[in-house]
């Protein structure tokens, strides 16, 4: 029998406007999925923080009496991400230094999705200030991947993967400055999608300078997370920068004509090994483009190994950006500290330096792949890493590094400003998901999410669900 959470979330919106079933109905259905999954402590698997039931029951309450919004997932429910602010919601970025911090504003992530008509579950799990590629925080369990709970769901966005891929809630925000969507995507079998940049505002803290991290949506189809996207994109007066947007859902359900699409398996940002299990399936996903009539073109590595430094400077100074009192900064986990004291030891004239290195770097980037389309690569170079397997808190450099040999491909499209997305195209013999990445030219999102379906569609849907489903 056909459950409220096998549905698609455009699929319970629709119930909701037909009046088959109220915001209400959703809410406590998911929170019954995520007492079950989620609470019981040797059962967890790290979806959430923070439970907001007090607000889900008034925002229920409140969509009853309101008319329907235009928004198609108007009352379906959702979570997001720790690190955004929820007004009277708890909020720890992921950190015990801020374990009871409840925020008096939100942010316009949040402010979005409720004016969009959908219902906050509660705060997703993610790693101390969104750091790290894997979502172990001293606040929460460690996020899992649902297919295999010995092995993480990866991060920065864990917990938002965790609770899609685990039917926790039907779609949820993730954030992304160097990967942090598309890496809990692929290793939760989800589609994540990273907009590009000005896209979705980052209003109105605008604590990001460099331009590398950005909102936008995790699902389980690409339709439901070109609709979500609908919900979060838009500007707001302040934005330091902006992309025109469109409606994203009609994008997806356009036909799309034969397209040149580069590709590239080479690693950017170091010399990683890479699983076999992704070789092949950046080979199959290129004979599947190929069969839909697209042109792939090999190319080179459109970054520069030099960039890499400039980047990790740029990293190192947003993390030494997270204010933290000085009171409780002992509480900091040992890579915080790592990177931070690397950020502050960088003078405001080098960080300006290194941005526009960055900028330059982008733009040579782009001028490579202003030819073509898209660009194809794995989101991964190794299958979902084991739940502590990266982390190293004797040695935060070493930490750094198995990050970066583990997500060698997904940082360049931040550092470009491109859209870019991870499709759940392959599994192994053991059912652990494998991701594969396609980006286009920056506020192209419509293209990539036409492709992305159409992608989608050739493989007869995303529709694998794990154990415990």
């Amino acid at each position: 029998m056909t459950e409220i959470h096998d549905l698609t979330a455009l699929e319970q919106g629709d119930l909701v406007r037909r009046g088959e079933v109220t915001p209400g109905e959703l809410a406590d259905h998911y929170l019954a999925r995520i007492e079950k999954l989620d609470t019981v402590p040797d059962n967890r698997i790290g979806a959430f923080v923070t439970i907001a039931q007090e607000r889900i029951s008034t925002c229920a309450r409140e969509l009853i009496v309101k008319p329907l919004g235009d928004c198609p997932l108007w009352g379906v429910p959702t979570a997001i991400k720790d690190l955004n602010l929820t007004a009277g919601v708890r909020t720890t970025f992921g950190s015990a230094a801020y374990a009871d911090f409840v925020p008096e504003i939100s942010d316009n992530v949040t402010l979005s999705i409720e004016a969009a008509g959908m219902v906050s579950l509660g705060k997703t799990n993610t790693p101390e200030f969104g750091s790290p590629c894997y979502t172990e925080p001293d606040v929460a369990p460690p996020a899992m991947t649902p297919w295999d709970r010995s092995r993480g769901a990866g991060g920065s966005s864990g917990g938002a993967a965790a609770a899609v891929a685990a039917g926790l809630v039907p779609v949820a925000q993730g954030s992304d400055g160097g990967g942090s969507i598309r890496i809990p995507a692929s290793c939760c079998g989800l589609v994540g999608f990273k907009p590009s940049r000005g896209v979705v505002s980052p209003a109105p803290m605008y604590g990001d300078p460099t331009g590398l991290s950005t909102a936008g949506p995790i699902a389980r189809n690409v339709r439901d997370a070109a609709a979500f996207l609908d919900a979060l994109a838009g500007r707001r007066v302040g934005d330091p920068f902006w992309a025109a947007t469109e409606s994203y859902l009609e994008a997806a359900e356009r036909p799309v004509g034969r397209l040149r699409i580069a590709r590239f398996v080479e690693p950017i940002i170091t010399d990683a090994a890479i699983d076999p299990e992704v070789v092949r399936a950046y080979e199959d996903a290129s004979v599947l483009l190929e069969s839909l009539g697209h042109e792939l073109v090999d190319v080179p590595v459109p970054l520069p190994r030099e960039a890499v430094a400039t980047f990790e400077t740029c990293w190192a100074v947003l993390t030494a950006l997270s204010v933290v009192p000085a009171e409780k900064e002992h509480l900091l986990r040992p890579l915080t500290r790592w990177l931070s004291e690397r950020g502050r030891a960088v003078s405001g004239p080098e960080f300006g330096l290194a941005i526009g290195a960055m900028r330059r770097f982008a733009a040579g980037a782009l001028e490579a792949l202003a030819p073509y389309d898209a660009v194809l690569t794995p989101t991964l170079a190794q299958l979902p890493a084991p739940v502590g397997s990266l982390r190293n808190d004797a040695d935060p450099a070493q930490d750094f590094e198995a990050q970066k040999a583990f997500t060698p491909w997904t940082s360049a499209w931040n550092v470009t400003g491109m859209p870019a997305v991870s499709l759940p195209l392959h599994w192994t013999a053991d059912d652990l998901p494998v991701g594969i990445m396609l980006a286009a030219r920056p506020a192209e999102d419509g293209l990539l999410l036409a492709l992305a379906a159409q992608v989608e569609e050739a493989v007869g849907g995303f529709t694998r669900t794990p154990p415990g489903w």
